[in-house]
């Protein structure tokens, strides 16, 4: 199992923007330094408290400047929102600069973007279906043209060209049962998302990797979940309590954008029911003891943790547990402090155990 670490850059009113990118930076460089596999970070416009991370690119050609061996992941490149022609040079340029350390996460975006960013929902969907072939074209053909609805072209080179071949590693993700189908049929990997319990996800997990069977695929499930750990449960819940319900209330704050009938009538025709349902506001009324209860978060002592890991290896098909090590406005301090204790207290338990397993 990989390690990583997924950040969204959620940022309380009141924080300054250049702050919250510089100790996210620092971050990535401890991350680095203490063994993480992998930092992946949100691509998201126009919410503060939800995400500032609007050039995730640029922050990872940054970042592998500072650090030597942590790859770099963006989740989710919203695709219908993107150029795909110009989308699929820019990777290429990053995977450069990461000297082939990037991986690719592309979706459709949350349904909260669509209206800043002046694009009709109804186009997600087809936009996303194209801009994906278009992507793969551009990575396996010298030069290529394309005949869609929203993209047609003649003749096209993208340059530069990436330094992994064909291309970076894709991941997907998501709530709607097609995308889990899509992604196992293509061999891609999959992020769940970091707010829902196991039981929520199980069905659509069960399609990803029966669908990743049927066209020989090994799955590759990415598990976020938001983690802080200490010897004392109650200095924990001291120290975390406020960001972790915050976490939750960011995560949904959004919605408020998206509110009234007719919308989620909207939202429900076009496929963005999830957004209708009110899951994410239901979340907002859970208890610090819910959250840990239900292991929405992993909180808790070193040992509970590495035991939440070990049953979570026992589901199958798990390639990555991506710790949420910053979120809700927890202090910096507080970030390094759970990346240094994760690294230090619970990633040996399982890289012994790898070891062994490869040694037997």
């Amino acid at each position: 199992m990989r390690f990583g670490i997924y950040c969204e850059m959620q940022t309380p009113p009141g924080k300054s923007y250049y702050d919250m990118t510089w100790e996210i930076m620092r971050q990535i460089e401890h991350a680095d330094q203490s063994g993480f596999d992998v930092y992946s970070t949100i691509d998201h416009h126009f919410f503060q408290k939800f995400s500032i991370s609007a050039n995730p690119l640029a922050m990872f050609a940054a970042a592998a400047q500072r650090t030597s061996r942590i790859r770099f992941r963006t989740a989710l490149h919203t695709l219908p929102l993107e150029n795909p022609m110009r989308l699929a040079g820019m990777i290429a340029e990053t995977d450069i600069l990461t000297n082939g350390r990037l991986e690719v996460g592309l979706g459709r975006g949350h349904a909260w973007l669509f209206g800043p960013s002046a694009m009709p929902l109804e186009e997600s969907r087809p936009r996303y279906n194209e801009a994906v072939d278009i992507l793969e074209l551009a990575f396996t053909q010298e030069r290529f043209s394309y005949d869609g609805k929203f993209y047609n072209v003649k003749d096209v080179s993208v340059v530069p060209t990436p330094v992994q071949k064909p291309y970076p590693k894709f991941y997907t993700g998501g709530t709607s049962e097609i995308t889990y189908q899509m992604a196992g049929a293509k061999g891609w990997g999959i992020f769940v998302p970091p707010l829902l319990p196991w039981k929520v996800l199980e069905g659509p997990l069960k399609i990803y990797k029966k669908a990743c069977a049927e066209h020989g695929h090994q799955a590759d499930i990415v598990y976020i979940r938001p983690v802080y750990i200490d010897t004392d449960e109650k200095q924990i819940r001291k120290e975390v309590e406020k960001a972790l319900l915050n976490f939750l209330a960011f995560n949904a704050s959004p919605v408020e954008s998206i509110q009234g009938a007719e919308k989620k009538a909207e939202l429900s025709a076009k496929g963005y029911g999830f957004y209708a349902s009110g899951a994410l506001e239901s979340l907002t009324k859970l208890t610090y003891e819910q959250i840990v209860e239900q292991e929405i978060a992993y909180i808790g002592t070193p040992e509970k943790v590495i035991g939440q890991i070990r049953a979570l290896q026992e589901k199958g098909g798990i390639g990555e547990l991506a710790i949420v090590s910053n979120f809700g406005g927890l202090e910096h301090w507080k970030s390094i402090k759970t990346q240094e204790l994760f690294s230090k207290h619970v990633m040996p338990a399982f890289r012994v155990r790898s070891e062994a397993k490869a040694a037997d």
